[in-house]
């Protein structure tokens, strides 16, 4: 069974920074492509940023150099660091995991494995 438990979401304003974590299993992070996507209320989920099994990342256009996506193997944990954040990055952001391709990241919306999600809002 694939577990992957976000946390780190939360109100801050515009400027500020998050720290999205994602805590899953060994096997996982090791061998899976992962990624974050997110909701805003009335959108479509879009990725944000995704990460291959060997540590090559894509970012979304938008958030490029202000968003950060990595993977710490000794604690199973990913990481999406957010600085600079604007309103409209409010939305609910999930930690996803796919291993349809190996740990080749195919797309950056389509997962096999969804956390529950965490919201995060910026607003002054």
């Amino acid at each position: 069974e694939v577990q992957l438990v976000e946390s780190g979401g939360g109100l801050v304003q515009p400027g500020g920074s998050l720290r999205l974590s994602c805590a899953t299993s060994g096997h996982i992070i090791r061998d899976y492509c992962m990624g974050w996507i997110r909701q805003a209320p009335g959108k479509t989920r879009e990725g944000v940023a995704v990460i291959n099994s060997f540590g090559g990342a894509t970012i979304k256009d938008s958030v490029k150099g202000r968003f950060t996506i990595s993977k710490d193997s000794a604690k199973n944990t990913l990481y999406l660091q957010m600085d600079n954040l604007k309103p409209e990055d409010t939305g609910k952001y999930y930690c996803a995991a796919d291993s349809t391709y190996g740990g080749t990241c195919a797309t950056m919306t389509d997962f096999n494995y969804w956390g529950q999600g965490t919201q995060v809002t910026v607003s002054s």
